[in-house]
């Protein structure tokens, strides 16, 4: 059974077109501002498509996001939590207890502090709001490549994601309502629990059902085969959600072009800081590399999909928060693979001290 998990649970290295992904960013960045110039008409009628303040045009892209990472999560893994308990433990602390009140502080020091000359004064709030939005939801699918790309325990990662996953559908809204609260933020409470349950709920059922239907009928090949056709599907539903988000922050962005490189600062600043948490953590604990290595990327990378829908669905696709969620995604795979390159470098020293 084990020995299944663990295969199960490897993934490839990191595509071209992932590793490439700010890049793509970048581009999405100059075609949403083009064209909600060039056209801003029809993008006023893809924002007026809304449904209890939920754009359906953006409910779409973002379900094609995030199913297919979710069938990737086999729950069965659960089982397997207690082998690197420690590990899980680390993780789930820096996860839950560290990431989301940290990026909190972060922001209201950077945007709300240091930077306010810099920043539109009507828009700091939000962009606090998309920050803690960020950090509240842990990394999923993007998890398996970073800890494959470190030789990481893939039956710790694959039940961590897991646990993770089964915990967001109950942390994720009353901890964002707590930290809005705290950073004078108006909840909309109502709109928020409907995110979590069109965002979270909802597709992990949906692609739970897929995944074990799929299995049923032609064995983990047929699953792959899925998997490896929907990928691209995801990726293009992403980039496509970007350049609508581009097209109405157009405006903002030229005015002030150093707004995304100031909300990046928090960012970057968080992820290496609750890495090195996890990270040094794990040593103290003896904690294997094998397992201290994923344990250091999940607890630092972010779910930043449903990050985006939430941010959306709470404030808007014309808001702050949104175009903070839209800068994690910027500086994901440059960030996270210079962490990939620290724990591997890190290991003779982490494995010489834990000796």
């Amino acid at each position: 059974m084990m020995a299944t998990l663990a295969s199960e649970a490897q993934r490839p290295g990191i595509g071209t077109f992932e590793r490439y992904l700010s890049i793509w960013v970048a581009l999405c960045i100059v075609a949403g501002i083009g064209l909600g110039h060039l056209l801003p008409g029809a993008f006023a009628a893809i924002a007026a498509t809304e449904v209890a303040r939920i754009n359906l045009v953006v409910a779409g892209l973002i379900w094609l996001m995030i199913v297919p990472m979710l069938l990737k999560i086999d729950f069965r893994s659960l089982g397997s939590v207690r082998q690197h308990w420690k590990g899980v433990g680390v993780t789930l602390f820096v996860n839950w207890a560290v990431k989301p009140f940290s990026m909190a502080a972060l922001g209201t020091f950077f945007l709300g502090w240091l930077f306010v000359p810099l920043l539109p004064a009507g828009e700091i709030p939000s962009y606090i709001a998309g920050l803690i939005l960020l950090a509240a939801a842990p990394c999923t699918a993007m998890v398996f490549v970073w800890s494959n790309l470190c030789d990481g325990e893939p039956t710790y990662t694959l039940s961590q994601v897991a646990l993770n996953d089964v915990l967001m559908v109950f942390l994720f809204a009353p901890l964002v309502g707590l930290l809005l609260g705290v950073a004078s933020v108006t909840v909309p409470w109502d709109t928020l629990l409907l995110s979590v349950a069109l965002y979270i709920v909802v597709p992990v059922i949906a692609a739970q059902v897929v995944r074990r239907a799929v299995l049923a009928w032609g064995g983990q090949a047929a699953l792959d085969r899925v998997l490896a056709t929907l990928g691209p599907v995801s990726l293009v539903a992403l980039l496509a959600t970007l350049v609508l988000l581009f097209s109405f922050q157009g405006e903002q962005i030229l005015a002030q072009p150093a707004v995304i490189a100031l909300i990046a600062v928090p960012i970057l600043i968080q992820v290496y800081l609750n890495a090195g948490i996890a990270y040094w953590l794990s040593k103290r604990l003896g904690v294997a590399w094998c397992v201290a290595a994923p344990a250091a990327l999940i607890g630092a990378s972010n779910f930043f999909e449903l990050a985006v829908a939430a941010a959306i669905s709470l404030f808007g696709l014309k808001s702050g928060a949104a175009l903070a969620t839209v800068v994690g995604v910027l500086v994901e795979v440059p960030v996270m693979l210079s962490v990939v390159a620290i724990v591997k470098r890190t290991r003779g020293w982490y494995e010489g001290a834990s000796a």
